[in-house]
């Protein structure tokens, strides 16, 4: 930096307000200094900046399996977000395993991020006192339980009863649907598929709990296994709400592999809008949770938080949008 405020006939404290984006600085200084940096290659020293400052300028992202798309788009829009701000992003998986989740919690961080985006599928309401962490961080997705901690959130119940009333709308009744987790008081799960028995109840017509059927892991590949268990067991079906889009996909496969009509036959919904569900055949009806408006306020939070806001924790949620397709209106 010497070198270059020599250069430019300036001060190194100037050269450090031209780096910094200071904006009190004469425009033809300013050139100076630029012109100074590009003839002598100079780079700024990042580890010394931060060990001045003690910033790393980079924040943590802990979401449950990177291979489903929906967290792989989720981390994508938080990339794009945070570059917005000048940091770079640390993903980790955790596999939705709460001792991985709590783990990430507890280790120290301080040294590595300047914040956390926590995704956590494992802990429940029990685990609220082991929410603390050495830097501030924000929960994402589920609203599992209420902590002392900012959470911006999935409209799960009021995102579901859309899918649901939009399958009522078209006449279906016998709505089967994939993904339950039986014995899941929280959780993903839970909660959309008491959304689902909600808004079935509210129109008046009966739950068919014989048409609940459960996966695991939510892939293409257990939303296939699900259906052909719903098509073994010769229960009546008219329709197909997968609690998220891989699942709806690798039901689409299974119905069209034995030979039912989407959406004449069955009509199949689904929940986060990934990209895939704009090009599968056919495309597939969707509740979009607002990933990138969830992504982008996240962020934003959690750097209020790393600059010193200790207001009241917040807990915000994101506006959801019902995106209709071929896999139920057709192709008309």
């Amino acid at each position: 930096m010497r070198d270059v405020a020599r250069h430019a006939g300036v001060s190194p404290k100037t050269v450090s307000n031209v780096m910094n984006g200071y904006p009190y600085i004469r425009e033809e200084t300013r050139t100076k200094v630029l012109a100074a940096i590009d003839a002598l290659g100079y780079q700024m020293n990042i580890s010394a900046r931060n060990l001045k400052s003690g910033r790393t300028g980079i924040i943590g992202l802990a979401v449950p399996e990177l291979s489903l798309p929906y967290f792989g788009e989720l981390a994508d829009a938080v990339i794009e977000a945070a570059e917005q701000h000048g940091l770079t992003v640390m993903i980790e998986q955790t596999g939705a395993d709460r001792d991985r989740e709590l783990t990430v919690i507890n280790r120290p961080r301080g040294h590595l991020v300047d914040g956390l985006l926590y995704s956590p599928l494992g802990l429940g309401q029990e685990d609220i006192g082991q929410l603390t962490t050495s830097a501030p961080m924000v929960l994402l997705g589920e609203r599992i339980f209420h902590s002392p901690v900012d959470h911006v959130m999935i409209d799960n119940v009021a995102g579901t009863k859309a899918a649901v009333e939009h399958l009522l709308q078209l006449g279906r009744r016998r709505i089967a649907v994939l993904g339950v987790h039986p014995g899941e008081k929280v959780g993903t799960a839970a909660i959309r598929y008491d959304a689902y028995a909600e808004a079935l109840t509210e129109h008046g017509v009966p739950v068919p709990e014989e048409l609940a059927f459960s996966a695991g892991k939510w892939h293409r590949s257990t939303g296939a296994e699900a259906t052909q268990a719903l098509l073994a067991s010769g229960r009546k079906f008219d329709a197909v709400l997968a609690l998220n889009d891989t699942l709806a996909l690798g039901a689409i496969r299974t119905l069209t592999k034995h030979g039912l009509r989407i959406p004449d036959d069955v009509a199949v919904a689904g929940f986060d809008n990934i990209d895939e569900a704009q090009y599968s055949t056919p495309t597939l009806t969707t509740v979009d949770p607002g990933r990138t408006q969830i992504a982008r306020t996240a962020v934003d939070l959690l750097v209020r938080r790393m600059t010193g806001d200790d207001s009241e924790h917040e807990e915000i949620v994101a506006p959801y949008e019902l995106h209709t397709r071929e896999s139920t209106l057709g192709t008309a």
